[in-house]
């Protein structure tokens, strides 16, 4: 319970150093002025031609928003609400199909990293950090049951969010389907896999799948990659800290690469 609410305390603490909007038509302007809104919560039951009209232009804008109890939004703010409290992203995201097209005009052989569900704000920053050291070309997350893009994981990070793009996507299976329609061979990383991750190659246009920390890689994306691959374990304790996991997997993208090159 302790750890409860210490994580509790650090994430309203880390909540406070992102840009915080409240209050409907201070909500809509921002809506309307394209601003990169990391998450929005409502009210549960909230009511009234504002919120329809906030929540009819959320949906066409593909923006996320969680219906929360009241009591939720008084402990982001005791001022004046109005049922809805957002928070500005810390970064700006990228479309993947932008990104995709783009990889191949620059020539490079790419590497994407799908994040299914990490939802641990520090896992993330380091994975970021992984990431970038491994010249990954780009991140895809899920608009929803992701870590947020804070303050913090930009720290734990070292910035490395500042500098790769980031794809918020609504469905990572249709993600998956096109990156394998765009020429890439998708990858799980589980203990369901059947072989190692060093006998796969890893050469090619590539995409590896990691999963979140509780539950690994999802069924819905198991059976949607192309391999699934295992680690291996040889201690008592089966499973591997998912950024220490996502390292290793990187890691052994870029020796096969270094190996073709030379």
């Amino acid at each position: 319970m302790k750890n409860t609410e210490q994580g509790e305390r650090r994430h309203h603490g880390d909540r406070e150093e992102e840009q915080m909007i409240y209050g409907l038509r201070p909500v809509l302007e921002a809506v309307d002025a394209g601003k990169e809104l990391d998450r929005v919560f409502i009210g549960r039951g909230a009511k009234g031609e504002l919120m329809t009209e906030l929540k009819n232009k959320l949906r066409e804008r593909q923006i996320p928003w969680t219906e929360v109890p009241v009591e939720k939004l008084n402990r982001f703010t005791r001022k004046n609400h109005q049922e809805v409290v957002c928070f500005i992203s810390a970064i700006s995201y990228f479309s993947l199909s932008q990104v995709v097209p783009s990889l191949f005009e620059q020539g490079v052989t790419p590497l994407i990293l799908i994040l299914d569900r990490i939802t641990d704000v520090r896992n993330f920053g380091a994975i970021a950090r992984t990431a970038e050291c491994a010249g990954v070309h780009a991140i895809v997350i899920p608009s929803k049951g992701a870590a947020q893009v804070s303050a913090d994981a930009i720290r734990t990070s070292a910035g490395a969010l500042n500098r790769i793009p980031v794809c918020r996507e609504n469905n990572l299976k249709s993600v998956v389907t096109y990156l394998q329609e765009s020429g890439y061979k998708v990858v799980a990383a589980t203990e369901k896999g059947k072989e190692y991750h060093f006998q796969s190659d890893f050469s090619g246009p590539l995409a590896i799948v990691m999963g979140s920390e509780e539950d690994g890689v999802s069924p819905e994306l198991i059976r949607s990659c192309d391999h699934l691959l295992r680690i291996p374990m040889i201690g008592a304790i089966s499973s591997l800290n998912v950024s220490v996991a996502c390292g290793i997997m990187l890691y052994e993208a870029i020796r096969q690469r270094l190996n073709s090159a030379s």
